[in-house]
């Protein structure tokens, strides 16, 4: 373990709710009650010269930030059962949850391109607007460990307190174990460009195009489970603006990784890894605690790339113990 924070302070956790009941319809939202029970409030800005839709999550009064980054080609709809499992623990925190540019509601960037850098960029105006003491703690998932690990690398980053990665992309994925695979992505993408501008977007935006990816990162057993990721992907997976946008986000996912910006990040870090991650092989994961100052490693067992929707309670779990060793530090 490569860290010189303190040791997890004990942290005292609910009982874990079931995410599936008899008579529930298979494609209803796992945890469904325990999501609608969590204060939620839209509070849209505007960064980088452009709307951004912003989720806040908890008590408007609570204390504490987490400002929380989605994947590629998701919104804030995908990491809300991270959320909700959290501030169930931590009553003291609000969780800010942004649409990236171009996906969601948010609009595209105005100016720049949708590329790490421009998404790092307009992530450090977003922590200014709504942590300007430096106060929060700053979150991604996937392409989103990504985004989040760039906005916080060097002498000129944004202050925050801490940063935790979700299944964090250790290798990009032109050179991982998917590489094949990620090799046929790029293909269609291509393809897409090439097309004229309304097929190539019905192209990235067919529902055979966003299942072949679902069924490809899916790992679950749970038949329900499975049934209602499929049906988030089939909501959600498409809410681009526009295929330049897309496009761009997409190169810069499969391009680029979190180890590139690793030594140069100088604050307690945790690193969210699933066992049967095959986007993000835990082996690389070890390798990638190693390359930070400060981080340590925690594993979520038996799921894979999404542990965001298969073991939600898991991840909050960790989360919330990295909060506690925060807390715990010496400012």
């Amino acid at each position: 373990m490569n860290n010189d924070m303190p040791s997890p302070s004990p942290v005292q956790r609910p009982a874990p709710l079931p995410h599936t009941s008899q008579g529930r319809p298979a494609d209803e939202a796992p945890y469904a009650a325990l999501v609608a029970g969590t204060p939620v409030r839209d509070a849209d800005r505007e960064i980088g010269g452009v709307r951004a839709h912003v989720r806040v999550y908890g008590d408007p009064a609570a204390p504490q930030r987490l400002v929380f980054l989605h994947g590629f080609r998701g919104d804030h709809h995908g990491l809300e059962l991270i959320v909700a499992h959290l501030l169930r623990q931590r009553r003291d925190l609000q969780v800010v949850v942004p649409d990236l540019p171009g996906f969601g509601a948010s609009a595209p960037l105005g100016e720049g391109r949708h590329d790490v850098a421009g998404y790092a960029a307009w992530t450090a105006e977003l922590l200014a607007a709504v942590a300007p003491e430096g106060d929060a703690v700053l979150a991604g998932h996937s392409f989103g460990s990504i985004v989040a690990a760039a906005t916080v690398a060097g002498d000129d980053a944004p202050r925050v307190r801490g940063l935790v990665l979700v299944n964090p992309i250790a290798t990009a994925a032109l050179e991982g174990p998917r590489r094949a695979l990620s090799a046929v992505t790029v293909g269609v993408h291509r393809l897409a460009a090439a097309l004229p501008e309304a097929v190539g977007t019905g192209l990235l935006r067919h529902p055979m195009f966003t299942r072949v990816a679902s069924v490809a990162m899916v790992t679950t057993d749970d038949r329900v489970l499975r049934r209602w990721i499929h049906a988030e992907h089939d909501r959600y997976f498409s809410g681009f603006a526009d295929r330049r946008t897309l496009l761009e986000a997409f190169h810069a996912s499969v391009g680029t990784d979190v180890a590139g910006y690793a030594s140069a990040i100088d604050v307690p870090t945790l690193l969210v890894a699933s066992e049967n991650d095959d986007v993000a092989p835990l082996a690389s994961q070890r390798v990638l605690e190693l390359t930070f100052p400060r981080a340590r490693l925690a594993v979520v067992p038996y799921v894979g790339h999404l542990a965001h929707y298969e073991a939600p309670d898991v991840v909050a779990d960790r989360t919330a113990e990295f909060l506690a060793t925060l807390e715990a530090a010496p400012r």
